[in-house]
């Protein structure tokens, strides 16, 4: 049997009502919802919020935005009067759990206020936008009506803007459109390193937990004549399905769906597996947390197995984990040795993001120490 599909319900007019709920992190459905308009104000909202009570939206739109907005001052206000009263974190390890618990908490309040959504993607109410197109690439077909988060729903409409115009990939001399739910590759400076480490040879590449696909593709334009892509998740490999095509390359590379490695071996095995050895809170974060590291682990495992001999891995990693006190230099250097490997050459280089030199940022130290490294790794 299916489990019932949750719902969030209310009181309206002595009547019980519900409406399917619908939230691609997985939040569980309020367990207390009312019906809010643009008569409410902020102070009580961000109350109501706090309380664990959701607002079902029945004003205009455009008021629920600004509502939004000034219950996410409200956090931010309260938040920086704590971090005032209290000691700073003694590592950088305690830096980035608080880090992480704030952000959860943050998330689960601005959750709070809902949006209904006919089942044709239609929003019924004053000034609400066209969301038609953004919620098919995101949800696909959903035959009833249904709530989610306000938050949600703007993070859908930024995707789709994303993937209509995509993101300049300099060491692609194109364009890559990310789909919702897949890694965008904003951050450009582990993709120079691809475009720049020597090959090893033309034949045949794997290129494991492709994305959007842009590996595959730098790895294409750059003369290697097949690359088998790989990916678990269904949204991934569309992804790179549809970016491979516009780019012209879709003939050189086969798309998998599989955990980790396709069958056979390869001259060259590419990886950038997610950098933080931490439990992702929604389905965007596996591309960026790896509990347990377990998908490195795993990768450097199964080189032995897929490597040809004298053939190269390429392990695409960031040393932040370090710097936040997550996982040792000498524990990574454990795995390489455990599974026969050696390092026969490595490539660094800075990270351009904002948050390099943001020093509000509470992993300010971590991050403006942050190096990401190319490893040419081979079997012994």
């Amino acid at each position: 049997m299916h489990a019932p599909h949750p719902v969030i319900s209310w009181l309206e007019n002595q009547e019980k009502l519900t409406l399917l709920w619908h939230s691609e992190n997985a939040s569980p459905a309020p367990k207390r919802t009312q019906i809010a308009d643009d008569t409410l104000n902020a102070d009580t909202a961000y109350k109501l919020a706090c309380e664990g009570t959701a607002m079902l939206w029945r004003g205009d739109f455009q008021n629920a935005k600004n509502l939004l907005q000034a219950i996410t001052r409200r956090i931010d206000k309260k938040r920086s009067r704590v971090k005032k009263s209290v000691n700073p974190p003694v590592t950088a390890s305690d830096a980035f759990h608080l880090h992480r618990q704030a952000q959860a908490q943050r998330a689960r309040v601005l959750g709070m206020l809902l949006i209904p959504i006919n089942a044709d993607f239609t929003i019924p109410l004053r000034r609400a936008p066209d969301v038609k197109q953004a919620c098919l690439e995101a949800y696909g077909q959903i035959d009833q009506d249904f709530a989610i988060s306000l938050r949600e729903l703007l993070g859908i409409i930024g995707a789709h803007q994303w993937r209509k115009n995509g993101i300049e990939i300099p060491a692609l001399g194109d364009r890559i459109h990310p789909h919702y739910g897949v890694f965008s590759p904003v951050r450009g400076e582990y993709l120079d390193l691809v475009a720049k480490a020597p090959l090893p040879n033309l034949e045949l590449a794997f290129d494991i937990g492709t994305g959007s696909g842009v590996i595959a593709a730098i790895l294409a334009k750059r003369g290697i004549k097949k690359i088998i892509a790989t990916d678990q998740d269904d949204r991934a490999l569309a992804c790179a399905k549809e970016n491979l095509t516009k780019l012209n390359l879709l003939s050189q590379v086969d798309l998998i769906k599989t955990n980790l490695f396709p069958d056979g071996q390869a001259a060259l095995i590419v990886c950038n597996p997610p950098w933080v050895p931490a439990r992702p809170n929604a389905a965007i974060e596996y591309a960026v947390y790896d509990q347990d590291s377990q998908m490195l682990r795993g990768f450097l495992a199964g080189l032995s197995k897929h490597l040809t001999p004298g053939g190269e891995a390429w392990l695409i990693m960031s040393d932040l984990a370090e710097h936040l006190g997550l996982r040792s230099a000498q524990e990574f250097w454990s795995w390489i040795d455990l599974n026969g490997l050696e390092v026969i050459g490595k490539m660094d280089i800075r990270p351009r993001h904002a948050k390099v030199n943001d020093s509000s940022d509470p992993l300010h130290q971590a991050r403006a120490a942050e190096i990401t490294s190319l490893w040419r790794l081979q079997l012994k």
